[in-house]
């Protein structure tokens, strides 16, 4: 890679808004700083590198975003009123930081004031809720977080709900059931996007078909290039220039590297072979650290530019994004080790002969869009 190339990714980030839909940073401060909120929010200071966090504000004013979707993550192990009651938190997570670090960040809902927050210089935050077992089958509760601000719900995490299949459980629903589609309704209605990220293809199927408006995917890539359980199958990313929605390709390394995907598999058996769970992230952290298995490989920029440029293939370039995932996993690729290096990638696309007018579509022009026409439908 080119300094030359870099200096135009660089200049183009200053000029378009650059947005993320998926990054995990509340939930690693409540793993510093506990549950409480403010607590959490004031664990660490963001306003200097801090070496085991992906996110800081030196690293973000670096990678030069712009938009950031910060993820109201609740583990699956939370189930009904603790479900609940952990979403709430988090959002308050949010409220938190944007209070402590005003000069750096604004809270918004709509792209308007996302682009006037980028226009006075602060990073536009949203708020994106991971998993719909945090509203425990309660579309009041779904109401609630949307009147906090919640911009986005991802339908389910790694199990099922009870109205939604998981790409990484076994298929209870056929997709989704009949409630689970009156919650892509209501979400229509009240103007929250429907995230897709981590539910089966069924269920991708199923919410297309049922909703009005564009749909997302905060955090995925692309099951043509890896045969992952977390991507997207091309007939579904084919089906998003009818819908108008976005798929926001993610970095996670095993999402996106075939050998990554491998040794994660291994994986995935030594744990079942001790009787644990694979899909219960605190599990697996504490499984990795004293597994003797082989070394994890490394994902590479190349990697995650192979799944840029196969959704633009199938789904267009109108219809992508991205969703880095930072902060929600341990390691990211070569290249894209933290929040700073968002123009690395930006430099290999324009290297690659991309478009300094696409490359602004994909930085958040087309994930602006679709949150204008969510808006316009809600009532």
């Amino acid at each position: 890679m080119t300094n030359e190339a870099l200096q135009r990714a660089t200049k183009l980030l200053d000029a378009v808004i650059l947005a993320d839909g998926h990054n995990d940073l509340p939930w690693e401060l409540r793993q510093h700083g506990g549950p409480n909120p403010v607590e959490a929010a004031a664990s660490l200071d963001l306003t200097v590198r801090q070496p085991a966090l992906h996110t800081d504000f030196p690293k973000l004013a670096d990678g030069k975003l712009g938009l950031q979707f910060w993820s109201v993550y609740v583990p699956c192990e939370f189930e009904g009123h603790s479900a609940v009651t952990a979403v709430l938190e988090q959002v308050e997570v949010v409220h938190q930081l944007v209070e402590r670090y005003p000069d750096r960040l604004r809270l918004v809902t709509t792209a308007d004031e996302a682009e006037a927050a980028f226009a006075d210089g602060r990073i536009a935050s949203l708020l994106g809720a991971e998993g719909g077992h945090s509203i425990a089958e309660s579309i009041g509760v779904l109401r609630i977080l949307r009147r906090l601000g919640v911009r986005y719900m991802t339908l389910t995490h790694n199990f099922n709900t009870t109205w939604a299949d998981s790409g990484t459980d076994e298929p209870a629903h056929g997709g989704l059931t009949e409630f689970g589609r009156d919650i892509v309704r209501e979400m229509n209605k009240i103007g929250m996007m429907v995230d897709l990220s981590h539910v089966a293809p069924s269920t991708m199927r199923a919410a297309i078909e049922v909703s009005s408006v564009p749909v997302i995917f905060s955090h995925s890539s692309c099951t043509a290039v890896n045969d992952h359980p977390r991507n997207i199958p091309d007939d579904v990313l084919a089906k998003l220039p009818g819908n108008g929605g976005v798929a926001m390709i993610t970095f996670v390394p095993a999402f996106v590297s075939p050998k990554v995907a491998a040794w994660n598999e291994r994986l995935e058996a030594a744990m079942a072979e001790a009787g644990l769970e694979y899909r219960n992230l605190s599990q697996r952290g504490e499984f990795v650290k004293q597994w003797d298995g082989p070394p994890k490989p490394l994902a590479t920029v190349e990697d995650v530019v192979a799944h840029v440029e196969h959704a633009r293939e199938v789904a267009g370039i109108d219809h992508i994004g991205l969703g880095g995932d930072y902060d929600g996993v341990g390691s990211l690729p070569e290249g894209l080790e933290d929040t700073s290096k968002y123009p690395v990638l930006f430099a290999a696309l324009l290297e690659r002969g991309w478009s300094e007018d696409d490359c602004a579509k994909l930085a958040g022009r087309n994930t602006l869009r679709v949150l204008r026409e969510v808006d316009g439908f809600a009532r």
